[in-house]
């Protein structure tokens, strides 16, 4: 009787340059221990100079691997069958003149998008009325409304995102991280639908 070996493909993983993938790298293996051992440093693939950023792994390449190691195998997928790996090049250091201007063009176009967003809707003439129909005063600078919505503005956008720096406020994702997500997943389907050679036949192919 064949023995039976789970395996569930990872979605992403990351490799440098000339690693070998391993099975253990690509998949969660369940099976005997005897054979977990065997299959686990099975090598699939290796990075070389000539791969992109990112490369593609099917399943059938996995199961002609083990198949050459051993026939008497029943393989069970479970999961995703394609495995994305991201290349994961040697980084280069950070120029501090970069970030700075980089810092400044983010902080100016964000100040200005506020005061035009205020512009618009006239907030400061909704403050002055405000103040007026309270204590019956009119002031062009009315502090106690313009203070406090600065304030109250800064803190909305820290709720919003979520983050204090690197600190994170509670663990439900903010509206950001969703929106990354959704486009790091629909990135994934295309590379995986147009980076995968397996699942791809074009006429001339033999």
């Amino acid at each position: 009787m064949a023995e039976i070996v789970y395996l569930r493909m990872r979605h992403r993983i990351q490799k440098k340059l000339r690693d070998k993938v391993l099975l253990k790298d690509l998949a969660q293996i369940v099976a005997d221990p005897s054979s977990t051992a065997i299959l686990q440093d099975l090598c699939i693939y290796e990075v070389s100079e000539k791969d992109q950023n990112i490369i593609v792994v099917d399943s059938t390449q996995v199961l002609r691997k083990i198949r050459e190691v051993n026939k008497n195998i029943e393989i069970q997928l479970i999961g995703p069958a394609q495995t994305i790996i991201e290349v994961v090049f040697k980084r280069r250091a950070m120029s501090i003149p970069l970030f700075i201007i980089v810092w400044l063009l983010l902080f100016t176009g964000s100040a200005l998008t506020i005061m035009n967003f205020h512009e618009d809707v006239s907030m400061q003439y909704v403050h002055q009325r405000l103040y007026k129909m309270i204590t019956g005063k009119e002031v062009d600078k009315p502090l106690i409304f313009q203070i406090p919505y600065s304030i109250g503005l800064g803190l909305g956008m820290i709720i919003f995102f979520n983050h204090v720096f690197k600190k994170r406020l509670n663990e439900e994702p903010s509206p950001l991280e969703v929106e990354v997500f959704n486009y790091q997943q629909s990135i994934d389907q295309y590379v995986i639908m147009n980076e995968n050679k397996e699942s791809m036949k074009k006429l001339d192919d033999r």
